[in-house]
């Protein structure tokens, strides 16, 4: 038997980078799988509301493994949402989405092999971006052929705006908070509901690491470069709209609900010894309300 002592990294931010690589992995695993399964069978055994049910799924299981740990961002749109809030420090952007676009990575090339007989029945070998047999979308998003590259910018602010909207408020103790344990289920329908309303477009990213993790997969998989120059260089939109989509969410919460809400009861007074204390007995979570920090702060 293992010995907890032996395998327990002491650096917090090795811990999180750890728990934001496997997250992102179980999350890319459920989706590309769903993805993978639809596709190669030519919606036999499965259809797109599946691939959206399981991406749902898997943002929840992701949650639930993960949530202790970092507060399971999952996708560095909600990292820098939080990093513009100041629950998370600046310092920790990068990394975790090192970690979300390296475990995003990893999954594609699990799903890959998993599905490698059916790819490869499906597309006769010649793995492509366009045409009846592609294959590429299994992995990364791509655009509908209809739509301009601004109505394609939009689709993804709008869609990881609505998303960071309604994640904002599950904690708000001073409005209707969720019960801790059942946040991962409410974001996941939260995904749910976004991919079900908003994905025809272009896919539904609403992550940066989700999209350009299996892109990048895709890129030395044997796709080639077309997953990055196809349709106009699109593979740029779902990297940057997300990111500013989070941060218009955000703000959107803060004026419209945050700063709304009645001012908070003033804590009770304690002293700086129990105040510390106090703290470190918290559980490292940035879902117990709004304004708690993670275990990253302390």
């Amino acid at each position: 038997m293992l010995n907890r002592r032996v395998v327990r990294v002491r650096n917090p931010l090795i811990r999180e980078c750890m728990a934001e690589f496997l997250g992102t992995f179980v999350l890319l695993l459920f989706g590309c799988s769903a993805a993978a399964q639809v596709k190669t069978s030519r919606e036999t055994k499965g259809q797109f509301l599946s691939v959206n049910m399981a991406f749902s799924v898997g943002v929840m299981s992701a949650m639930y493994l993960t949530k202790g740990i970092t507060g399971a961002h999952l996708n560095p749109a909600v990292s820098l949402s939080f990093c513009v809030l100041g629950q998370v420090p600046w310092g920790r952007l990068l990394p975790y989405f090192l970690s979300q676009l390296l475990g995003a990575y990893v999954a594609s090339g699990l799903v890959y092999l998993v599905y490698y007989d059916a790819i490869m029945e499906f597309s006769g070998g010649v793995l492509t971006v366009y045409g009846p047999n592609e294959t590429a979308s299994i992995f990364a998003t791509y655009p509908t052929e209809y739509i301009t590259l601004g109505g394609s910018f939009l689709d993804q602010v709008v869609g990881t705006g609505m998303l960071m909207l309604c994640i904002l408020s599950l904690g708000e103790k001073r409005n209707t908070p969720a019960p801790p344990e059942l946040i991962p289920a409410i974001v996941a329908a939260i995904v749910l509901g976004i991919s079900m309303s908003m994905s025809a477009n272009c896919g539904g990213a609403i992550n940066p690491a989700r999209d350009l993790g299996p892109r990048l997969f895709t890129l030395t998989a044997g796709w080639g470069t077309e997953v990055f120059t196809c349709y106009n260089y699109w593979f740029w939109v779902p990297l940057v709209a997300p990111l500013i989509g989070g941060v218009i969410g955000t703000f959107m919460y803060l004026i419209f609900i945050q700063w709304q809400l009645p001012d908070p009861d003033p804590p009770e007074r304690l002293t700086p010894l129990s105040t510390i204390s106090d703290k470190v007995l918290q559980p490292s979570t940035m879902w117990d309300n709004g304004e708690d920090l993670k275990a990253a702060h302390l």
